[in-house]
């Protein structure tokens, strides 16, 4: 039986992105107390916090959830390796630190959808709200924050050589993606601060820690949400090993910040959810809600890989070992610049697939180095020269799904993204590796190509590129929507990210997205948890 432990009037289930940032807001009233958990432990690996360690995060399963997606028929039965953060700040603490928002017209889409109060101008403010923008506020950035966000402090002269050949190919320069347009091709944004990753748990957890009315436990896994009826009024959660169930309860509201895998996967387990997903496993279903876990969308991309023949890249030879590298701990430490303090991808962009499209419906992320397999491959990142075109679909058309492999809260969810299953995707890569080769081979860069290591010179015809991104395309780790914000049969949540028919239940995170934004996800996971703070308290007010 679980030891019950004591009550707050808030427990936040995750502390990753969202999670960091409602435990700041929801505890800066010292008449409310709040409990946040999460099952990783603390962040306290330096990996994290210097940025180029997520070379070594992306597969430690001590900070990283690592997952197996489902086998892929579109994509020969592929097992995709997905990893999300295990840690305080979640995949803010392993991710590459881009900072990107999406377009503008995302979240007016989320508006005419009919949820209210969640257009761009209204989600402006809550962007620069959290911000502390290093180039100083404007219309568009903010500077009062705690999220701190600069020009990134190392730059490989390569990306400069991308940026000009993109320029060639007709793709504006654009200095800030988060500014009056998102089009273009430059260097991103990153969150850091004087060359420290600058997570959500380092921005909004870590400087209120000392709050008496908060409280973290962490190696807290949640097993299951406590009901009374239709009204969630605590949580059970494991602490590992020697540690236990103990339970939790809520005054108030317990809160998913889970993220798009482990919010739908709690909420199954608890019973609520599509009887469908539910009752194979023996789990009494509560509350049938057959949205739970549908609509899940992400960032499918393919890599264009050049060998390089100056010698400008990051190759792990002996020089790096014998040079390089004593000389960039020397520059980080001592300066806060240097390889170390690279976020790997370092520039990039957004573009138009052709001229028919009204926004940017690709994203480019440029690596001076070899990168396959997540980072996981380095064989030709050690014997040789070379550099990574990372193109994404940014409006997928494939939906896929989370479930439950068992009753087991211990086990992984069933994470099946059914990538390619609709055919505009897959045609959609193929413009991704001509755009993608049409720039790597425009001057000054083409100065700096020896050959194509991927897809490689036989790769030519249409056939044969779909080939290729049925056998390499990758994710860029952007999950979202499985707990989709809306009113129609399919929603999990309203636009105050309650539970459709449940009491005292939000969810707060990517999960509620119902549609995918044009970029990276970690900024708007925390717009969406600022404003979801200000609903909250709002609707504690006149209650």
């Amino acid at each position: 039986m679980p030891t019950t432990e004591r009550t707050f009037d808030y427990i936040i289930v995750g502390g990753g992105s969202a999670g960091c940032v409602l435990a700041n807001r929801l505890s800066a009233d010292p008449d409310v107390s709040v409990c946040m958990l999460e099952a990783g432990p603390a962040d306290w690996n330096p990996l994290i916090h210097i940025p180029i360690g997520i070379i070594g995060l992306m597969w430690s399963k001590m900070f990283n959830w690592a997952y197996y997606t489902a086998p892929q028929k579109h994509m020969n039965s592929r097992e995709m390796f997905w990893p999300r953060g295990k840690t305080l700040g979640g995949s803010s603490s392993i991710n590459a630190q881009c900072y990107t928002r999406g377009n503008a017209w995302d979240y007016d889409h989320w508006a005419e959808l009919g949820n209210r109060g969640w257009g761009f101008e209204e989600m402006l403010g809550y962007f620069r709200r959290s911000e502390k923008f290093e180039a100083g506020a404007s219309e568009y950035h903010g500077s009062e924050g705690t999220y701190c966000v600069s020009a990134p402090r190392h730059v490989n002269p390569l990306n400069h050589a991308f940026i000009e050949a993109a320029q060639a190919c007709g793709l504006p320069r654009n200095d800030d993606f988060g500014g009056a347009t998102e089009e273009g091709v430059g260097l991103y944004s990153v969150a850091q601060n004087n060359g420290r990753r600058c997570s959500n748990a380092d921005a909004f957890l870590h400087p209120v820690a000392d709050r008496k009315n908060l409280t973290v436990i962490t190696r807290a896994r949640a097993k299951k949400i406590l009901l009374e009826g239709k009204r969630a009024v605590g949580v059970t959660y494991n602490k590992g090993w020697f540690g236990g169930d103990h339970s939790l309860r809520a005054k108030r509201e317990v809160l998913l910040c889970g993220g798009a895998i482990n919010s739908p996967q709690l909420l199954l387990l608890s019973g609520i959810g599509p009887k469908s997903e539910i009752e194979p496993h023996g789990i009494p279903v509560v509350h049938e809600l057959k949205g739970v876990g549908r609509n899940l969308q992400d960032h499918l991309d393919v890599s264009v890989i050049d060998i390089e023949k100056t010698k400008l890249s990051l190759r792990l030879g002996p020089k790096f070992l014998l040079i390089d590298a004593p000389i960039a701990v020397y520059q980080y430490f001592v300066h806060g610049r240097g390889q170390l303090a690279s976020n790997v991808a370092e520039s990039g962009g957004f573009a138009r697939s052709d001229e028919s499209q009204a926004r940017a419906d690709l994203q480019l992320h440029f690596i001076a180095t070899i990168e396959q397999d997540h980072g996981h491959n380095l064989w030709n990142t050690i014997k040789h020269y070379g550099y990574t075109l990372r193109v994404c679909d940014l409006r997928p058309k494939s939906r896929g799904h989370i479930g439950l492999k068992s009753a087991d809260p211990m086990d992984d969810a069933l994470i099946d993204p059914n990538y390619l299953d609709h055919p505009d995707d897959l045609a959609q890569l193929v413009k991704a590796v001509k755009i993608g080769r049409q720039i790597l081979r425009a001057e000054p860069l083409a100065s700096h190509r020896d050959r194509e290591l991927e897809p490689g010179e036989t790769v030519e015809d249409d056939a044969a590129i779909e080939a290729f991104v049925r056998d390499r395309a990758e994710t860029i780790y952007h999950p979202v929507g499985t707990c989709k914000m809306g009113h129609d049969d399919e929603s999990v949540v309203d636009d105050r990210l309650r539970v459709h028919g449940m009491q005292g239940l939000r969810v707060v995170d990517a999960s509620i997205m119902p549609t995918l934004v044009g970029g990276n996800t970690n900024a708007p996971t925390t717009a969406i948890a600022e404003k979801a703070a200000d609903m909250i308290r709002e609707d504690w007010l006149t209650a």
